[in-house]
Formats: C-alpha cells, structure tokens, sequence
C-alpha cells in the first residue's frame, strides 16, 4: 500500500505538468489569428477599355506561339538534318550511347541557333520590334515573322517534293516564286526534303567504317578467330581513322555549309 502511494505521488507532478502545457497550447492556438483562405474565381466580365481586350489577345496569341515552339524548332528549322547526321555518326562508328543523346541534342540545337540567326535577326526586325513598339497589327506580324522562315524553308526544299506535295493537295500553281506556294505545302516538302538529305549524308558517313568493319572481320576469320566480335576489334580503328581526319570538325563544317 505504501508503495503505490509512492508510486502515484511520483506520476502526479508529471501528469499535472503535462496538462498544464496541453492546456496553455491550446489557449495560444485559439488566440491566434486565422489566415483568410483565398478566393479564386475565373469568370468572363465586360472590359473597361478596348486596351484591356488587346492586352489579352495578346497574352492568348503568346501563349499559343510558345505551345507551338517545339514542333517549329525541330520541322522548320535545320535541327531535323542535324541531329539525324549526328545519330548516324553515332551509329556508324558503333559507339553505343556514346555521345549520350543530350550531348547530341545539345550541340544540335545550338548549331540551330547559329546557323538560324540571320532568320531569327529578320523576324526580330521585322516582326517583334514593330509589333511591340505597335507599329503593325497581330496578322501582319505574323506574315512578316512566316515570311523568313518560309524563305529558308523554299531555299531547301527540292523541287520534286514540292511538286510531290501540290500534286496530292491539287495546287495548280507554279514553284518558281516562293510566294505561290502555300505555307501548308511548303513545310511538309522541306521536312521530307530535310530527311532525304539527312539520310544521304549519313550513307557517306557508313561507307568508310563498312569498309573498317568488312577488313577487320575477313582477318578475324583468316586468322581462325570467329569467336571475337569483329566490332570489338574495329572500334579502336574507327575513332583512330575519325580523330586522324579531324572528324568533328569536317562534320560539323560540311552539315553548317550544307545549308547555304
């Protein structure tokens, strides 16, 4: 008996303590002040001036350029031809994974970007400028901005894949002036003409390693040594053969030319 009155005299105190700072939180909870939960409300009201309907037209008209952003740079640009030559490269000398595929997009799109920079320069003259210094209208800008990409575009794209396109879309016009062809016609001949080229020079660029590859795996087998992978063996001849011509830049130089 004396034990357990020991025993509850010695929880008492901590008990008591416990309750007592339970009891202070929850007063100094309740005299904080509560935070007002916001009210978020989308609705359509009517415009106080013509200015506020322009500035959204223009927010919606800039939204929907940069939606679109991504598929203009990879099919209006010179990044398809680019980085279908780098992945042939890549496969060609059998390397694998290497360059990794973000070292190939990222030296894709910035030889994007130099090689567009007089285009992306006449847009901007020509159609940012007087658009936000409102010179021109929305519609004009975006003819004055489709009209350096549309000449890029025309100047290479062959003339059997415009014809291929205007004869299935039924466009009786003639190729001879970049202004008669639509813009609907034109951007699916460039992108076809773009992977056409693309894929001959990635043909140039197998033929010497086919080569490599046929040597190395004739001598593997004159020797008796079937078991040896040829490609193995020919991987060190490869990157030999490509440092010793100073591949990159040779690449690099006829794919940037290419395009004048």
């Amino acid at each position: 008996m004396t034990k357990k009155c020991y025993n509850i005299k010695k929880i008492l105190p901590v008990t008591l303590g416990v309750l007592f700072f339970l009891f202070l939180s929850l007063e100094v909870s309740h005299g904080q002040p509560s935070f007002p939960i916001p009210n978020v409300e989308i609705g359509v009201g009517e415009a106080q001036s013509p200015d506020e309907v322009a500035s959204s037209i223009q927010i919606l008209f800039l939204i929907t350029i940069l939606s679109i952003a991504p598929a203009i740079l990879i099919t209006m640009t010179s990044f398809t031809r680019i980085i279908i030559v780098l992945s042939f490269l890549r496969n060609a000398i059998a390397t694998q994974q290497t360059p990794p595929n973000q070292i190939l997009v990222g030296l894709a799109l910035f030889l994007t970007l130099f090689i567009m920079t007089p285009v992306v320069n006449e847009i901007n003259e020509e159609a940012v400028q007087p658009f936000l210094n409102e010179e021109i209208g929305q519609e004009v800008a975006l003819d004055n901005a489709l009209d350096p990409l549309r000449d890029f575009m025309y100047r290479q794209t062959r003339e059997s894949e415009l014809a291929l396109f205007m004869d299935i879309g039924e466009v009786n016009m003639g190729i001879e002036d970049i202004s008669q062809v639509p813009t609907t016609v034109l951007i699916p001949a460039f992108i076809i003409s773009e992977l056409k080229t693309a894929f001959i020079m990635g043909f140039i660029l197998f033929v010497p390693f086919v080569v490599i590859d046929m040597v190395v795996a004739s001598t593997l087998m004159s020797m008796g040594m079937m078991m040896l992978p040829p490609v193995m063996i020919s991987l060190p001849f490869k990157l030999l053969l490509f440092i010793m011509v100073d591949g990159w830049n040779l690449l690099i130089g006829q794919v940037v030319t290419s395009f004048n």
